[in-house]
């Protein structure tokens, strides 16, 4: 279950890390794009599990998930805070976590730097699929 907020431009690549046997397991299956604004093309998710104790901060092992987004560049920091709460509350909301629990990290990428489907991606103003950005 990785999501990003109706509205915001989505979540087009995520990583979701968390442990072996944790709660990204069992929601693999719902619909990735059910929450995201970009068109379901453009949104890749990839989970990985990692055995108890292999994710630590300070030093200390933590339980918590971590994700990793790559969104498309140009988004004004209001639009990447309220992208960073949705993300963590769809996920605490569909897990049960703590959102105090994880961490979310989000990455921009210009869009001259993506290739999808074999093409490399227009700038957000000569692209009418960007719209939703």
């Amino acid at each position: 279950m990785c999501t990003g907020e109706p509205g915001l431009g989505g979540w087009p690549q995520p990583r979701c890390t968390s442990r072996t046997g944790g709660t990204s397991t069992a929601y693999r299956s719902q619909p990735v794009v059910e929450d995201v604004a970009a068109p379901a093309r453009y949104v890749h998710c990839t989970f990985t599990e990692v055995p108890p104790g292999s994710v630590s901060v300070a030093g200390e092992p933590v339980e918590g998930p971590r994700m990793v987004g790559l969104i498309h560049d140009g988004r004004s920091p209001e639009v990447r805070a309220r992208l960073l709460h949705g993300i963590a509350d769809a996920w605490c909301a569909v897990t049960g976590d703590a959102k105090s629990d994880g961490a979310i990290f989000l990455h921009e990428v210009p869009r001259a730097n993506v290739l999808e489907d074999g093409e490399i991606l227009p700038e957000a103003a000569d692209d009418p699929v960007a719209a939703h950005a």
